[in-house]
């Protein structure tokens, strides 16, 4: 029973702490804790917190674990591993809420600040398209393919079905390079030749194929060495 009790007033303590400071005088180990309380509501966290940090090695890597791996650790079970897991997710879609998808998407800055919210805490690579009206103003985002992709096996089709699925007058292309630079590879530039030259033919104009990587972006239309594909 002290036990118990010892766990409550601890957990207790923590919230307080965390209603009069917030998460910024937390450690790491304090933060997945307190997570924790959430998906395991009698047991000391404070252990199995350190575990986890300690075997995946910071706390983005705890949240970019996969569900299976999760669970392999003593003390994680099914529905832990779902909070976890579910954290980037979450983070995701309150960032990509935050961005207004009715201004118009006529500069790489607009664009660029759109995808990356659609792109973190993304570890595989995801190919996308949006798509716009004659304005320029936003229409629909939509994932051609995601996984271990070969930028030069994107389907033409798919990313042509997409288009017109969603009346499209002009598309932005997207990928992402999670390990790497936003820089563009050779493939990456054969890749987008091929699909401008597609998308020409059903009278879709590409605008701009954008990389991403974490933060930074790359603008393939605002590359003097690029620019001319899209022209």
């Amino acid at each position: 029973m002290n036990s118990e009790n010892n766990h409550k007033d601890h957990r207790q303590r923590l919230k307080a702490r965390y209603y009069n400071e917030g998460l910024d005088s937390f450690e790491d180990h304090n933060i997945l804790e307190f997570l924790l309380f959430f998906g395991i509501p009698y047991k000391d966290t404070n252990d199995l917190a350190h575990e986890l940090l300690n075997h995946f090695g910071s706390l983005s890597g705890v949240f970019e674990a996969s569900r299976e791996d999760l669970m392999s650790i003593k003390g994680i079970g099914e529905n832990t591993a779902t909070l976890l897991t579910f954290i980037p997710a979450l983070s995701r879609k309150y960032l990509e809420d935050k961005v207004d998808e009715k201004v118009p998407m006529n500069n790489c800055s607009t664009v660029g600040k759109f995808l990356i919210g659609k792109y973190r805490f993304r570890r595989d690579e995801v190919f996308s398209v949006i798509s716009l009206d004659q304005s320029c103003r936003f229409k629909h985002w939509d994932i051609i393919s995601s996984g271990t992709i070969n930028i030069t096996a994107v389907s033409s089709r798919k990313v042509i079905e997409t288009a017109l699925k969603t009346s499209a007058n002009a598309v932005i292309l997207a990928h992402n390079h999670p390990n790497g630079l936003a820089v563009p590879s050779g493939d990456d530039i054969k890749s987008t030749i091929a699909l401008v030259e597609a998308l020409n033919v059903i009278g879709v104009r590409v605008l701009d194929h954008i990389i991403i990587s974490d933060e930074d972006f790359v603008s393939l239309a605002s590359s003097q060495q690029y620019n001319h594909i899209f022209k």
